[in-house]
């Protein structure tokens, strides 16, 4: 069990070093997009964790919908990473290393282990404090996925519990926010946020940041009622 609880620290440190490895080509990316002029920039505030919450969090305002996201939002990508431990990588990206520490905990090189390294290194650019804190979780779930994913049961729970999840998510934005999901208006950026979302708002609970939770929270009131103000004149010229 030593033994096991070393080789797992060790993945986490040798995962932490990929994902710093390319943190710091997203930051040399982060600076080039800056330099440029205003009307050739890509997708701006990519990279900026206040506006990439603002975005996240003017579609989560409601507390049902958020407590119905902190919950399944990490099964969600949990799951996920299950299913992508099957996808065949035809060798790409595959080099082929394997690290078993228990039955249940393993790394090896997959479709989820990049994922999860892609997801990672994006989270240590937008915080990278926060980020660190959140290595550990994304590592068990990356560890325990391909075992799961290997059982013959492992495939079969996780659809089912992807579906459940995924009509909670919906019922939570149809029933309790009022509006639709933030993945309908930005597909990538809001499954790819939205587990670093949830983590942050754990971390806002227990006192991080207080000045940034209270500017996030303030300019999500201010787009709310700019979506709102919106929605009431267009319902005002139907009825016209």
């Amino acid at each position: 069990m030593g033994a096991s609880l070393v080789k797992y620290s060790v993945s986490i440190i040798y995962l932490c070093d990929i994902v710093v490895v390319l943190g710091r080509k997203l930051f040399d990316l982060r600076a080039f997009i800056h330099q440029q002029p205003a009307n050739v920039r890509m997708a701006p505030g990519v990279f900026d964790v206040k506006s990439q919450l603002v975005f996240y969090g003017q579609y989560h305002a409601n507390k049902y919908n958020v407590a119905i996201h902190m919950l399944f939002v990490p099964i969600i990508l949990w799951t996920g990473l299950i299913l992508l431990s099957t996808v065949p990588t035809f060798g790409v990206f595959t080099p082929g290393i394997t690290s078993i520490y228990l039955p249940y905990l393993y790394f090896e090189w997959t479709w989820a282990a990049l994922v999860a390294i892609l997801y990672g290194s994006y989270y240590f650019i937008l915080e990278p404090s926060a980020a660190a804190m959140y290595m550990p979780i994304l590592t068990t779930m990356l560890l325990t996925a391909g075992p799961i994913a290997s059982a013959p049961w492992g495939i079969k729970y996780a659809i089912w519990i992807q579906v459940i999840a995924w009509i909670a998510q919906f019922a939570g934005h149809g029933f309790a926010e009022g509006r639709s999901p933030a993945l309908l208006d930005n597909l990538v950026g809001a499954l790819v946020l939205a587990p670093f979302f949830v983590h942050l708002e754990i971390l806002f609970a227990c006192g991080y940041r207080p000045t940034l939770h209270k500017e996030v929270r303030n300019s999500v009131g201010v787009e709310i009622r700019k979506f709102r103000s919106e929605r009431a004149t267009m319902e005002r010229a139907k009825l016209q």
